[in-house]
């Protein structure tokens, strides 16, 4: 539940940086006849590639190099299949993927509340170690004051907490209502992957 709840103040953040909708890289469409609720996502990946400095497959210690020359030591568990494939040269490849979607929605096209999803996955015996990991956490919080004077919005927590946000922009709350949902799904995931140092050129 700290997971959740870090999550929901992450959200709550972004919200207050923002508003409920903020503005995306790309540029909004010109607003039709008829206002739509606000909606926000953002994403982002990111990927590094270490070298297999040293391995002790009987101790299952492995030594690995960072991109900036950094080294770093550890043991890999009995989880970590195929250790035996790895050797000194190779290449660990790690691509992590994060995003944050916020969208607002009418009464009863949501309920309030937490959903956790969960996802993971290994290579098959005889390959090169890899692994995935991914989790995707969905909470619907309620609208439950707006101050256009100041301007901001009080949204309250499946638990039943409250937070006051500031909003940058009072357009943003001209289509929302109190009693409407607000629905953050944050998403991550981890990719792991060993890939065959590549042979020198004689």
């Amino acid at each position: 539940m700290k997971k959740l709840l870090s999550v929901f103040i992450v959200a709550l953040l972004m919200l207050s940086l923002g508003g409920i909708a903020m503005a995306g890289e790309k540029k909004e469409p010109a607003a039709p006849a008829k206002a739509e609720k606000p909606a926000f996502e953002k994403s982002e990946l990111t990927t590094v590639t270490a070298t297999v400095e040293a391995i002790d497959h009987a101790t299952r210690m492995v030594t690995l190099k960072g991109p900036k020359g950094n080294t770093f030591t550890f043991k890999a568990g009995e989880e970590v299949r195929n250790l035996p494939q790895v050797k000194v040269g190779d290449q660990v490849v790690a691509k992590y993927y994060e995003s944050i979607a916020i969208e607002v929605k009418k009464p009863g096209e949501a309920t309030p509340g937490v959903t956790k999803e969960e996802v993971t996955g290994r290579a098959k015996q005889g390959e090169k170690p890899a692994g995935v990991m991914a989790s995707q956490v969905t909470i619907t919080a309620t609208v439950k004051a707006i101050d256009m004077n100041k301007p901001s919005v009080t949204l309250q927590g499946p638990e039943g907490n409250t937070k006051e946000l500031k909003v940058k922009d009072p357009k943003k709350l001209e289509n929302v209502k109190v009693g409407d949902k607000v629905v953050i799904t944050y998403t991550e995931a981890l990719a792991l992957s060993v890939e065959k140092a590549e042979k020198k050129k004689k």
